[in-house]
């Protein structure tokens, strides 16, 4: 097959040719959009699961939506140990440049400004690291709005302002967080409070969030509302015919088709994880000499995809971790044969190493700040990766 004509996209967050399985998302975030703009009440919106699943790739379908819709967004990616201020600040930035040159009122648009800078301002100097943006200059920043240096207050104030810019103009505003679950904790009890008090306005703007399993509970604990605060999505693995959808939709628009072992095969190989599809299917595409693909392609190609993903998908995260936390995941790993490599209690991984539960926690938590583990339930872990367990004890073999 010609290369060049690949249809297939294996890269993180890029948009596959096919968004198969997520027709229902789609169409729910249409009504959302639908109904804020009309003044009626709507959660925002959570979207969590394992990596390698697509809730990048459908953060940014939801956010092409809004755009569509001529909505003012913004998107931002949390950092570990990093205040949101800044981020939010940016990304209203950007709603705002969507909005404001279709404004009217220049001075409206100024004022927002203003506030928007005074928020920004209020930005601790050891959270700007990193970070090169500066606020507005062209105007003066507003004083007694968005700047008290309560975060939670300054959010409210901030949004809005923003809504009722949007308002203007019978639309809406969209804040759009991924990597959710690495907001630390005052943030995001800050970020959750002003959501609910915005609801309570009906004011035209909406939070959507995709992070790890883990983020519904991360939320919960933050403040108890949460639960009702936000709709819950869980993105998950592709079924059967999703998956098959995904394959063969991109192929025949280059005229190709598959054979049905080959789509048996290719299901078997990536368990419908959306990456992994489109991993194998990229390579498959590389090996197959002509249409239909068949069954002996898949397996010619499937060598060479589990080494890519082995070295960039697993690899990557495996060094990323000290000698302590790679013992710690070996144990996981090990305990997780026969039950798909899911949640294992700690206890029994200290058992395992013959230690004491107490002297794993630095390990433990070392895994889950870097975001190769997670705790969905109290005492117990599981991968943020799937088939990391897989990987680690061909690795360890």
């Amino acid at each position: 097959m010609d290369p060049i004509r690949n249809p297939y996209a294996p890269g993180a967050g890029q948009r596959p040719p096919e968004l198969a399985g997520r027709d229902i998302e789609v169409r729910q975030f249409e009504v959302v959009l639908e109904r804020v703009a009309a003044g009626r009440p709507e959660r925002s919106l959570v979207l969590s699961g394992l990596r390698g699943v697509g809730k990048t790739v459908l953060l940014n379908t939801l956010r092409s939506q809004a755009i569509k819709r001529a909505w003012g967004t913004g998107k931002i990616e949390a950092r570990p140990d990093q205040s949101i201020r800044l981020p939010i600040a940016q990304a209203m930035h950007t709603a705002m440049r969507e909005l404001g040159h279709r404004h009217r009122d220049d001075d409206r648009v100024d004022q927002f400004s203003a506030v928007l800078k005074a928020f920004a301002l209020r930005t601790a100097q050891n959270d700007r690291k990193g970070i090169r943006w500066h606020p507005p200059v062209d105007v003066a920043a507003a004083k007694g709005r968005a700047d008290s240096g309560d975060l939670e207050m300054d959010l409210i104030e901030l949004f809005a302002d923003a809504a009722d810019l949007a308002n203007d103009l019978s639309v809406g505003v969209g804040l759009f967080i991924d990597e959710m679950q690495d907001i630390s904790a005052d943030d995001l009890s800050a970020l959750c409070a002003a959501c609910h008090e915005i609801s309570q306005q009906s004011a035209p703007l909406v939070v959507v969030g995709a992070g790890l399993p883990h983020l519904p509970a991360v939320l919960s604990a933050s403040k108890s509302y949460s639960e009702r605060l936000f709709r819950y999505i869980r993105v998950d693995r592709l079924a059967r015919e999703a998956c098959d959808r995904a394959l063969m939709v991109p192929a025949e628009s280059e005229d190709v088709r598959y054979d049905e072992e080959a789509l048996d095969e290719l299901y078997a190989q990536t368990d419908g994880y959306p990456y992994f599809v489109q991993a194998f299917a990229h390579a498959t595409w590389d090996h197959a000499p002509t249409s239909p693909i068949t069954i002996k392609d898949v397996a010619v190609a499937a060598p060479e995809a589990s080494r890519e993903l082995t070295v960039g998908f697993f690899g990557s995260r495996y060094e990323r971790a000290t000698p302590a936390e790679r013992e710690y995941m070996r144990a996981m790993a090990e305990l997780g044969i026969g039950v798909d490599d899911g949640s294992v209690p700690t206890a029994e991984v200290a058992t395992t190493l013959n230690r004491k539960p107490q002297s794993l926690s630095p390990a433990r938590d070392g895994l889950i700040k870097k975001g190769l583990v997670f705790s969905a339930e109290r005492g117990t872990v599981a991968f943020t990766v799937p088939h990391f367990g897989k990987f680690l004890r061909t690795r360890t073999a």
